[in-house]
């Protein structure tokens, strides 16, 4: 895999050329007296999904009202504060059994509706601006890219990137020659991306400016493939397919990825392994395996680049959240920037036999061509000779009953029809005897959005201590934690402070991460409690023993249980488990633990 550094300042043309500056757009609606913007998908949503609290509202107040003295009143107040909701106040009405499950239909493929079938749900539904109760007006297409303008004369126009994939793209012949001409092989980059977002909030999750780790993996067509795929073949993901969607079901169905590739689910090999990595990925950083979810893309919510799509979707207080993509992009970025700047991004691969096939070739008669056709004659051959043998067959009939076939150019620099004589061309059947095979690779691009799974692995590790709301902590992985380790003295006595520095020496040199509290005014446990908050996984406490043995103390975060040994001990276990090498319950089953309430310290 390559590591590379794009530019952030992208020429529209490249935009242009791949899509975005047409397509990279979502549908926004106004409201129709203040003027204020929202996207029209999570305008819906917010309502509806607004209307359906308010149902389960009202009939939880129903019930409290018959089975016991509270009033609807009192429950109204108990609830008030989940009333906040971005959809707007939740109002306590009951709906029908069949509006619910209206609701609950549209909702689960809320992401496959077009402009006009958005529009269609604001008109049936009353959709509202939540804030003023104000109508609202169609959903119209908003483009998501910064535009701006490059060198002092203001000419060439130029957008900020909204992914890291182009970049990649137009630099893959360099890429290619880098990697020795050998398929398949991978680029990468961590960078950041710039979307000008309709309606921004819910912090890192809806921003206009993120860092985005996109991978773009190049692939045969003809063999999608992967050489390890059978290393995670076994892993079970919860997988909810389009086709599960669009039945208005959103409960994810487990299945193991090597089945997924086999029935047709997941479009190949390549796609399913990277899915499965995707999930490894996230289990790693401590992300819930029972929050997370592999949601495929709807028909009319495909990019337009993609043939196939999954996203990682991770449960948070806001809802489910897309934080990775997986796509699928066929050949269709390189083939695009190929054929607009008439260079070749396509590999060349020898082939152990020559492979002779017979086909359709138009070959033009250059001294009637270019003269009848004057500036169009370059235009024309390329798109005569870009045709398939089909469309090759239909011009030969004409040819050969009408006396001529008229071709169209669109998107050239002479757009228009022409006749095209038997004089002017030939084509027959001929026989090729090829030695290298040329073809332009496909991409599987996993994109990951930074800030998305920092923010969700913030709410997922989480905690606080039982029987005391007061102490919180976050249950960070070492792998994740800023600091893997804390080396405290138990007081401030003079005698800790030698041995409190080697321990720390020995895990700076060990490559471990160390904070030192040397707080003496504060007391051990709420040292603990601060450091906790901050997810620190480890603690080690220098005490009045280490001065008579020469041991320490070794708490781990979550059970607060504390083990004794000598420094050095102490010291390679931190490292073993931070790198993951063994566990804190194979420390205990190897280690009694110390009796936190006769060792001059707390837990």
């Amino acid at each position: 895999m390559l590591e590379v550094d794009c530019s952030i300042m992208t020429p529209a043309e490249v935009l242009k050329t791949s899509g975005h500056v047409e397509k990279f757009a979502d549908w926004m609606c106004k409201d129709t007296k203040d003027g204020s913007v929202m996207r029209a998908d999570h305008l819906v949503e917010a309502v509806l999904e607004a209307r359906l609290e308010g149902d389960a509202l009202a009939r939880k107040m129903a019930g409290v009202t018959i089975n016991c003295e509270a009033s609807p009143a009192a429950v109204a107040k108990t609830d008030a504060k989940k009333n906040k909701k971005k959809g707007g106040p939740i109002a306590a009405t009951k709906l029908d059994d069949a509006v619910i499950e209206e609701y609950k239909f549209i909702l689960a493929q809320i992401d496959n509706y077009d402009g006009k079938g958005l529009a269609d749900l604001i008109t049936k539904y009353d959709i509202r601006n939540p804030d003023t109760g104000n109508a609202v007006t169609a959903p119209a297409m908003f483009n998501l890219m910064f535009e701006s303008s490059i060198g002092p004369s203001g000419n060439l126009k130029g957008y900020l990137r909204p992914e890291t994939a182009q970049g990649q793209f137009v630099n893959f012949s360099r890429l290619l020659e880098f990697n020795n001409q050998k398929m398949p092989f991978a680029s990468a980059m961590v960078g950041r991306s710039f979307r000008n977002e309709i309606a921004p909030r819910q912090g890192l999750l809806r921003v206009r400016e993120f860092t985005m780790a996109e991978v773009e993996h190049y692939v045969d067509p003809k063999n999608k493939d992967h050489p390890r795929f059978d290393e995670v073949a076994h892993i079970e993901l919860p997988l909810l397919p389009s086709q599960v969607q669009l039945d208005g079901k959103t409960t994810p169905i487990m299945t193991r990825i090597g089945d997924a590739v086999t029935s047709g689910t997941v479009d190949n090999q390549t796609l399913g392994y990277f899915l499965a990595r995707i999930y490894l990925y996230l289990m790693a950083v401590g992300i819930k395996h029972e929050l997370l979810r592999f949601r495929q893309h709807l028909p009319n919510e495909m990019a337009h680049y993609a043939t196939d799509c999954w996203d990682a979707e991770i449960k948070t207080s806001h809802g489910w959240i897309e934080c990775v993509g997986c796509a699928d992009r066929s050949a269709y970025d390189l083939t695009k920037h190929s054929a607009y700047t008439k260079e070749k991004l396509c590999v060349r691969e020898n082939l152990p036999e020559p492979l002779v096939t017979e086909k359709l070739v138009c070959e033009t008669n250059n001294k009637v061509f270019g003269p009848k056709l004057k500036r169009a004659a370059k235009p024309v051959q390329e798109y005569l000779e870009s045709l398939s043998d089909a469309d090759l067959t239909s011009i030969q009939s004409a040819l050969s009953t009408d006396g001529k076939a008229t071709v169209v150019l669109s998107g050239t620099p002479a757009d228009g029809e022409y006749d095209i004589t038997p004089d002017m061309v030939t084509i027959e059947v001929r026989t090729i005897t090829e030695h290298v095979r040329e073809y332009t690779p496909n991409v599987i691009e996993p994109s990951f959005g930074v800030g998305r799974i920092l923010y969700s692995l913030l709410e997922h590790s989480f905690n606080v201590r039982a029987g005391d709301e007061q102490r919180s902590f976050f249950s960070f992985k070492p792998a994740v934690a800023p600091f893997k380790c804390l080396v405290l003295p138990l007081s401030g006595h003079p005698s800790f402070e030698k041995p409190l520095q080697d321990v720390a020496r020995r895990l700076r040199v060990g490559g471990v991460p160390a904070r030192v509290d040397d707080a003496a005014s504060a007391s051990i446990g709420r040292r603990y409690a601060r450091n906790d908050e901050l997810g620190t996984p480890f603690a080690i406490t220098v005490d009045f023993q280490t001065a008579d043995d020469g041991t320490v103390t070794l708490r781990e975060r979550d059970t607060t249980k504390q083990i004794r040994a000598s420094i050095d001990e102490i010291v390679e276990l931190v490292k073993c488990l931070v790198n993951g090498s063994t566990s804190w319950d194979d420390v205990l089953s190897k280690h009694p633990l110390v009796n936190t309430s006769t060792n001059n310290s707390t837990a």
